[in-house]
């Protein structure tokens, strides 16, 4: 590491203020804060509550999705494995076929499950960063501020959402999207009132919903169809996903179809312990999230409906279902796109909750639910911060009036 530290001093002089790419600078910064701690620290009495940087946050969320990411290696392959064995298949076609014919298509062969699944999770990962990344460059070098690692997070968790059939041109144009639409045109990052990562999957599902939703995005072999747990529940209930072989704990472990990052609740889980120990997620949104969900969900299973299944489904089911743990853990917490107040957080997420529930249980055009819910919330967050301060305003000049 001392080489590359003196491999960057020699650099400096040729990106800082004078030098011949001092636009590029924005850049150098980046690649020289990500590596080592910077020079220009605060020093001092400061009111800096601890060490805790914007590196620092992102490299922790990055690290606490790293659970969802060996699962979506895994489960993608397996499902393709199995789908293949299913089918007869022999053989991948293609340029992944060149390496994982080498492998083997077992579904109980985790090599081959891993192999297979970073085939597809991989190239979207690389398309995203590349795509992304370069919008971040570009807003950087045009704006001369530098490169920060927001995106390091975003690029990873919209990775994740995506189905393993997706079009890697769709890829790149959805995280466009999220990057600069969702974020660069506020301002960059803690300017952005939307998750840079779920606007850009928001537009992709509108914009080209055959590649985000059906039978036939969720396996990645040509020519098999099936539907995920979610989209089970949204024609029959529970009863339709126990009927297509599905357990609860299939769905609880993430050994079923869907996003490549989201169908594994206890992978989300163990992510939510490491963000909540190191305090990067605040545990009072995915608390106010189960709560919203629990009750909002019991309501139905109270009211009943002789015509729809989905008001019978219980919280336990909800909870494993779709990307629900993926986006209360991952994306509600975003410490930018949610309230910033204590009580303010238990009403987002609350909002997240009741919305998610009711989007699945009402509305059957969209089984999942969390994604709508969580930026609809996302747009409520600065007016649920400003009723919290002004409650609290008022409390306090009749206690000292």
């Amino acid at each position: 590491m001392s080489s590359t530290r003196q491999f960057l001093d020699k650099l400096h002089p040729h990106f800082a203020k004078g030098g011949k790419f001092q636009m590029w600078y924005p850049v150098y910064e980046m690649v020289d804060t990500f590596l080592y701690s910077p020079s220009d620290v605060t020093s001092g009495a400061t009111h800096v509550r601890d060490a805790v940087d914007l590196k620092r946050v992102m490299t922790y969320v990055w690290i606490a999705a790293l659970p969802c990411m060996l699962m979506a290696l895994f489960n993608t392959g397996y499902q393709a494995n199995a789908a293949m064995t299913a089918m007869g298949l022999t053989e991948v076609p293609g340029w992944r076929g060149w390496i994982v014919n080498l492998f083997g298509h077992s579904p109980y062969n985790p090599l081959s499950d891993f192999v297979h699944g970073a085939m597809y999770f991989f190239p979207v990962y690389i398309v995203t960063l590349v795509a992304g990344g370069l919008w971040e460059v570009l807003f950087s070098v045009v704006r001369k501020h530098d490169v920060n690692e927001g995106f390091f997070v975003s690029s990873i968790l919209f990775a994740l959402t995506l189905p393993p059939s997706i079009p890697l041109w769709q890829v790149a144009l959805g995280i466009s999207f999220g990057v600069v639409i969702g974020k660069e045109v506020f301002g960059g990052t803690g300017k952005n009132f939307l998750n840079p990562a779920l606007t850009g999957r928001a537009f992709l599902y509108f914009a080209y919903p055959a590649s985000m939703s059906g039978d036939a995005v969720w396996t990645a072999v040509d020519g098999f169809t099936g539907a995920t747990a979610l989209g089970h529940a949204a024609m029959g209930g529970v009863t339709a996903i126990r009927e297509a072989g599905i357990s609860w704990w299939g769905t609880f472990l993430g050994f079923e179809q869907g996003s490549m990052g989201e169908t594994s609740t206890l992978a989300c889980l163990i992510g939510a312990a490491f963000l909540i120990y190191t305090r990067i997620a605040n545990w009072r949104i995915i608390a106010g999230v189960m709560v919203g969900m629990i009750v909002t969900s019991t309501l139905f299973n109270i009211i009943g409906s002789s015509s729809d299944a989905m008001y019978a489904m219980p919280w336990y089911w909800h909870l494993t279902l779709g990307g629900f743990a993926f986006g209360t853990v991952y994306m509600a917490t975003d410490p930018v796109s949610a309230s910033h107040t204590n009580a303010g957080r238990w009403v987002f997420g609350g909002l997240v909750g009741f919305m998610t529930v009711l989007i699945r249980v009402v509305n059957p055009a969209f089984p999942e639910g969390i994604m709508l819910a969580i930026l609809f919330a996302n747009i409520f967050a600065p007016l649920i911060d400003y009723v919290v301060i002004k409650i609290n305003i008022a409390k306090r000049v009749k206690r000292y009036a």
